[in-house]
C-alpha cells in the first residue's frame, strides 16, 4: 500500500512475478501503475507491505534498499540521456560509477550496443539520433550494468506509430535474448498484448485481473477490464432462461441470444452482455427473426482499409459497433441481421 495524503495510490496489492517473465502493468492515468513501478525500483517507501526479490527483502515501511543496490535497471518515458555525452559515454556511465576497468567497460559497451542495434554510432550525440535510437541508448545504458530485472515506464509513448510498433518487436526479442525479467508500464492495451507473458490490469490502485493477454482480452474479469482492453459493446439484456453455458438472454428488445451465464443467475435478471466488434456478424436482413439473430439498421459506415467499422441501431435504439471484412458493401440505412458469437461474449451483472 502507498498513500499520498488522503489518496491511496496503491491499495493492498499483491503480485508475484516469475524469473525471466515479461509482465505489464496496464491501466489508465492515475491507476497506480507508475507508483507501483517506482516502489519496485526503490524510489518510494511503501506505507504497508514488503517487496522481495527471491529471499531478499528490498522494501518495508521502515527500510528501503536504495535503487543502485537493487540489481535493477530503469528506462524512463523521456529517455533521460545526457545531451552533452556521446552514445558511448551515456552507456558507459553506470560502469564508471561502479569502477569497472576501462577494458572491461569497452567490451561490455560494445556488446550491449550490438544487442540494441547501435553498433557504429558510439561517437554520436543524442541530437544526432532519431527518437528510436535515443530510446535504444536508454535501454543500452540500463542493460550494460547487467541487471536481473529491467523496469520500463512507458518507454515507447514518445515515438510515432510505426516506430513504436517496430520497437515493440525489438523489446520482445531483446528480452528473449537476455533472459532478463521485464516489468513494463503502459496505458496502451495493444502494446501490452504484443509484449507480455502476463498483463496486470490496474484500476484505482488495485489489480482488476492478472493473466495471459488472450485470457484478459477474451475473458475479462469485470466491466472495467472489458472496457479498457480494446473496443467492446456493453449491451443491456434480460435473462430469459438460465442453463449454464446454454442460457438465453434477450437483447435489442425481445430477441433471445445464447450465452454462458455464471452460477446464481436467475430468470428475469438484468445483465450486460460484453461483446467485441469483431465478434459481431452482419447477415442479410431476411435472416432477422430466426433464433439468435437481432434485426437492425446500419447507422454509420467507416472504411479503414483492412476492415469496415460500422454502427448498427437495434430495434430498441441500442447502438452496437461491428467490424467486418473490407470487401463488404454496406450503406447507411440498410437493414441487416445482427448475430453475436456467443462463445466470445462475457456477461456481467448490471
Amino acid at each position: 500500500t502507498k498513500r499520498f495524503g488522503a489518496v491511496t495510490a496503491v491499495r493492498d496489492l499483491s503480485l508475484e512475478i516469475g524469473d525471466r517473465e515479461f509482465v505489464t502493468l496496464l491501466g489508465p492515468s492515475g491507476c497506480g501503475k507508475t507508483t507501483l513501478l517506482r516502489l519496485i525500483a526503490g524510489f518510494m517507501t511503501p506505507d504497508a507491505g514488503s517487496i522481495r526479490v527471491g529471499a531478499r527483502t528490498l522494501s518495508t515501511p521502515t527500510a528501503v534498499v536504495p535503487p543502485e543496490r537493487r540489481g535493477m535497471g530503469m528506462v524512463f518515458q523521456n529517455y533521460a540521456v545526457w545531451p552533452h555525452k556521446t552514445v558511448y559515454q551515456n552507456v558507459a556511465f553506470g560502469l564508471e560509477v561502479r569502477k569497472v576497468s576501462r577494458g572491461d567497460a569497452q567490451a561490455r559497451v560494445a556488446r550491449v550496443l550490438e544487442l540494441v542495434n547501435l553498433a557504429g554510432l558510439e561517437g554520436r550525440y543524442p541530437s544526432e539520433l532519431s527518437g528510436g535510437q535515443q530510446q535504444r541508448v536508454a535501454l543500452a545504458r540500463s542493460l550494460v550494468v547487467e541487471p536481473d530485472i529491467l523496469l520500463l515506464d512507458e518507454p515507447l509513448s514518445n515515438l510515432d506509430a510505426k516506430l513504436r510498433e517496430r520497437m515493440r518487436w525489438e523489446l520482445k526479442e531483446l528480452q528473449r535474448r537476455t533472459g532478463i525479467t521485464f516489468v513494463y508500464v503502459t496505458h496502451d492495451q495493444s502494446e501490452a498484448m504484443a509484449l507480455s507473458d502476463r498483463i496486470a490490469v490496474m484500476h484505482g490502485g488495485e489489480i482488476m485481473q492478472l493473466g495471459a493477454p488472450r485470457l484478459v482480452y477474451t475473458r475479462p474479469a469485470n466491466r472495467t477490464v472489458a472496457d479498457f482492453m480494446g473496443l467492446v459493446n456493453l449491451l443491456p439484456a434480460q435473462v430469459v432462461t438460465f442453463a449454464g453455458d446454454d442460457s438465453m438472454v434477450a437483447v435489442g428488445g425481445e430477441h433471445p441470444i445464447a450465452v454462458a451465464l455464471p452460477p446464481g443467475t436467475v430468470a428475469g435478471q438484468t445483465v450486460q452482455v460484453a461483446v467485441r466488434p469483431e465478434s459481431v456478424r452482419l447477415i442479410p436482413s431476411s435472416a432477422a427473426g430466426t433464433p439468435g439473430v437481432v434485426p437492425g439498421k446500419i447507422a454509420e459506415v467507416t472504411f479503414l482499409g483492412n476492415i469496415i467499422d460500422c454502427y448498427v441501431t437495434l430495434d430498441d435504439g441500442t447502438r452496437i459497433r461491428a467490424q467486418v471484412d473490407s470487401g463488404r458493401v454496406l450503406e447507411v440505412g440498410q437493414a441487416v441481421g445482427v448475430e453475436f458469437d456467443s462463445r466470445q461474449a462475457s456477461v456481467f451483472s448490471a
